[in-house]
């Protein structure tokens, strides 16, 4: 057998990672797969086959991370994520744009879906026809690959999108299925009724309700009912097939072998049907992220697998596996995300001080990709029943205060967002937004009050210092360094105005750039401010992802106090989420020092904060 073959072909780096992980691998992958031998050969020449590819300097980069197993938890790494053609046009474009990055001191770089997708029905590039070729707009694989090495260069880490839940309709997989050719409609869900999908959809939740409902499409030309679970053009792949994840992982090791050292894994929750549940976080998804792992750790062990779980903590968790054995090296925060702005529209910080509680409760190894806005919706999965019993709160009704808040409805909002998937019967709609419209700064520019404008500067900064004192890995949204506003163009483009998402996916504004160092200008303040922050976190050693933190009582529910401790080091983070001028703190005696103005306080009980202001205090 290749088992044999391949544990006895040599004692380099593979064969040495191999062997180490080898038992474990063939019980998993015999257990899932019944004992398919013949399979599992295959898995391992694709393993060998996907090293022989790696490049020589991948090689030594795999041999010094592994070396520092702790490379990727420096506190000094700031990440940012944009779309390509929003932000300079092409693969070729961004490399071009590289000093502008490292100017914002990110070394963190996610670029959004660029592999090639069908016009006009790529949901954002999701809906992947090639995962071994780039958007023909935005350049080539080779492209893709130069700008790599040239990350590297600069120390710039390279984050991609796979999408593994499924294919579109236009891949070659499913052109074949949908012609009848043995051996692909089983790399689907295909059925040739209506009877089998219309029991699973009694217990699978439909993902978008309003824009595309149902979890199955009817395909007129060759008579079939294939599963669809996000969109009609993107078929489910099936992972009970070990073709699909024999194949599904090679071109995941396809694209680590082009330089991206982080691989997003896209809807990971949902890669494993079974009839009678909700396919979502069943078993087998678990059992498939470790096999990924141990599969990266075998060929490149320096590229880290970043899940996508939007659901709440409790169900986010388990996808870091366990300590011994891993399965995601970091996942995102995303119900900290939601109860952030959730807060700011509350004033009220109950509910985030109980989310941080959660949070940092979390075994220290775990690490979150922490954000205030990325390219998709907000969705409101907060903490509905302690709200309820701790307030009173109807969640439909408190969706729809949210949603009216940060749409500009709500009496006194300074908000504009817009409403995504809105569904009135349900009350669950979600929102699109860029931060800087969010926090009233496109309504304070438009009235051209500079008193407000100030005070939607400070309420961004104050956001984004929240999401920097974090433990894990902060990551800006492009463009929010420099306060851009939302794109309502995409209303006039009939290919992207049903979806509001594209209201903060707008061009990114290099005129707003220009003014990032005029400090009279608010993009100025926005993006000096943020790499004030962002040095004082990267210089600061309470903000190690192996720090102690935790939440206190500030004195006032307003006000959320996050504190951190390295060695004899401490640090109180006070945020004020109203917008009034509100005295809180902690009880503490001795002098702290506020690390971005330099006030000195002796004792900080009583710290009085400025509307949607902080304070990070360190005692000296």
């Amino acid at each position: 057998m290749m088992t044999n073959k391949q544990t006895s072909a040599g004692t380099g780096p593979f064969e040495a990672r191999l062997a180490g992980n080898l038992d474990e691998l063939k019980w998993l992958y015999c257990e899932l797969y019944h004992n398919d031998a013949e399979a599992f050969d295959r898995f391992l020449e694709m393993l060998r086959r996907s090293y022989d590819q790696r490049k020589a300097a991948l090689r030594a980069q795999d041999e010094a991370r592994t070396a520092d197993p702790s490379w990727y938890r420096a506190r000094d790494i700031l990440g940012m994520m944009l779309y390509v053609n929003a932000f300079a046009g092409t693969l070729k474009g961004v490399e071009g744009k590289l000093d502008y990055i490292r100017e914002c001191g990110v070394n963190y770089l996610h670029l959004m879906p660029l592999l090639e997708s069908p016009k006009g029905r790529s949901d954002g590039g999701y809906a992947v026809s090639d995962f071994r070729a780039v958007q023909p707009d935005l350049g080539t694989m080779e492209d893709l690959e130069h700008l790599a090495d040239a990350c590297r260069a600069e120390g710039v880490r390279l984050c991609l999108d796979f999408v593994m839940n499924h294919t579109s309709e236009d891949h070659a997989w499913a052109k074949k299925a949908r012609a009848g050719e043995p051996g692909y409609r089983e790399r689907y869900f295909f059925y040739d009724s209506w009877d089998i999908p219309r029991e699973f959809e009694r217990t699978v939740p439909q993902v978008f309700p309003t824009t595309a409902p149902g979890s199955f499409t009817w395909l007129e030309d060759c008579k079939q009912v294939v599963m669809t679970n996000f969109y009609p053009y993107q078929w489910d792949l099936n992972y009970a097939n070990p073709v699909v994840f024999n194949d599904m992982t090679e071109n995941l090791l396809f694209l680590a072998n082009r330089g991206i050292d982080v691989i997003r894994l896209d809807a990971i929750p949902y890669i494993w049907k079974e009839l009678g549940t909700a396919c979502r976080n069943l078993p087998q998804v678990h059992t498939l992220s470790r096999m990924l792992r141990l599969a990266v750790e075998t060929v490149c062990p320096g590229v880290l697998l970043l899940g996508e779980v939007v659901m709440e903590p409790v169900k986010v968790a388990p996808y870091f596996g366990t300590t011994e054995k891993p399965e995601c090296h970091m996942l995102y925060n995303v119900t900290t995300m939601a109860t952030t702005w959730h807060t700011l529209a509350t004033g009220d910080a109950s509910l985030l001080k109980r989310q941080m509680e959660a949070v940092c409760a979390l075994p220290g190894e775990f690490l979150f990709l922490n954000y205030l806005r990325c390219h998709d919706d907000i969705g409101w999965g907060l903490d509905y029943p302690w709200l309820r019993e701790r307030f009173g709160a109807d969640e439909v009704a408190h969706k729809k205060y949210l949603n009216d808040y940060f749409t500009g409805k709500w009496p006194g909002s300074p908000a504009r967002g817009e409403l995504y998937n809105d569904d009135p019967r349900l009350g669950d709609a979600r929102l699109c937004g860029t931060t800087a419209s969010l926090c009233g700064l496109e309504a304070a520019d438009g009235e051209e009050d500079p008193v407000k404008v100030e005070q939607a500067v400070s309420c961004d900064l104050t956001l984004h210092a929240f999401m920097l004192s974090q433990s894990g890995i902060p990551v800006l949204y492009s463009g929010d360094e420099v306060g851009q506003f939302n794109d309502c163009a995409y209303h006039d483009d009939p290919e992207k105005r049903e979806d509001s998402r594209y209201l903060h996916r707008g061009a990114f504004r290099w005129d707003l750039a220009e003014r990032r160092k005029d400090p009279e200008t608010y993009q100025g303040k926005l993006f000096l401010g943020l790499r004030r922050l962002e040095e004082i976190r990267a210089g600061e050693p309470c903000f190690d992802q192996g720090a102690e933190a935790w939440v206190e009582e500030s004195g006032d529910r307003r006000v959320l106090a996050l504190c951190r401790r390295q060695g004899d080091r401490e640090l109180v983070c006070l945020y004020n989420f109203s917008r009034e001028f509100v005295t809180a703190g902690v009880q503490r005696p001795g002098s702290y020092t506020e690390l971005m103005y330099g006030q000195k306080y002796d004792g900080i009980g009583q710290v009085t904060l400025y509307p949607c202001g902080f304070a990070w205090l360190l005692r000296d």
